[in-house]
């Protein structure tokens, strides 16, 4: 009974990702698409993103998606031609086409010189910590039946395969009045393509075994005023179904259940961090 409820709840909760994520991630029907073209002088580059200065002084963050078509380089100094449809984040725009200019007389020193808005700095931080092929993190949360406070870390390395699919391998040690857990969970997570890679936020669903090793005691006193432990080791091999949404600056919040696993934990909520 106990597989049954499982699979259901994993059902349940994989849907229920889908879903939230589908609704959470699509952009709003109003939301103009068309193209909009900005002259400027890049300030700022990065690999996923470039900071021009208008010719009005205004600062403006475009992302680079991906197949946009762009010069070899993009170095400070260099007027640029900008081709771009509206982003998910106000005050940032998608780059679709970059066409080069000139590079007007002392334009790098002058690039050098400008002063990049700090919330301009704060994103491109983010989209570039997105965008990494390896990450640390840590995590924590609240495991049920049996109940327990969940500490772990984890890494996530990709993608691989398909520009969506990550692997996260992580590791969980839990804590309970009665039960302590340590699990090994080699996952493989993937990002659902509701939304643009460099998003504020995504939602991803994740699949992979999970290798738990718990122990549980329990002590009592007789009426002698002995003292009894009771006490027993348990080690198993289960399916861990997820689904959770992340934040482009590195926080994230999922649930996973594990089934085909018995006596781990049946729901775990958890929060975390990469790097």
């Amino acid at each position: 009974m106990k597989m049954i409820r499982n699979c259901f709840l994993a059902a349940r909760l994989a849907c229920g990702f889908a879903l939230a994520g589908t609704l959470l991630m699509m952009p709003p029907l109003a939301r103009a698409q068309e193209d909009t073209t900005t002259t400027g002088t890049i300030v700022s580059s990065s690999r996923n993103t470039i900071t021009l200065r208008t010719s009005s002084g205004q600062y403006q963050l475009f992302i680079l998606e991906t197949g946009a078509t762009r010069p070899a380089t993009l170095a400070s100094g260099t007027q640029v031609r900008v081709i771009s449809i509206a982003g998910d984040d106000p005050g940032t725009r998608v780059a679709t086409a970059i066409l080069a200019g000139d590079t007007p007389a002392g334009g790098q020193n002058a690039a050098g010189a400008s002063v990049v808005p700090p919330e301009i700095r704060r994103v491109e931080r983010d989209i570039e910590r997105q965008a990494r092929r390896f990450q640390l993190g840590v995590r924590a949360g609240m495991a049920l039946d049996p109940e327990l406070v969940l500490l772990g870390v984890q890494a996530q390395i990709g993608p691989f395969f398909n520009s969506n699919v990550f692997f996260r391998p992580n590791v969980e040690f839990g804590f309970g009045e009665v039960t302590a857990l340590f699990a090994l969970n080699p996952e493989f997570v993937y990002r659902l393509p509701v939304s643009s890679r460099n998003a504020r936020w995504s939602s991803y669903v994740g699949v992979g075994p999970g290798f738990n090793f718990l122990h549980q005691s329990f002590a009592r006193t007789d009426g002698s005023g002995k003292r009894i432990d009771f006490g027993d080791f348990h080690s198993d091999v289960g399916l861990n179904i997820l689904g959770g949404i992340r934040y482009r600056s590195g926080m994230f919040a999922e649930l996973k259940t594990s089934v085909y696993s018995d006596p781990s934990p049946t729901l775990r909520l958890i929060v975390g961090y990469n790097f």
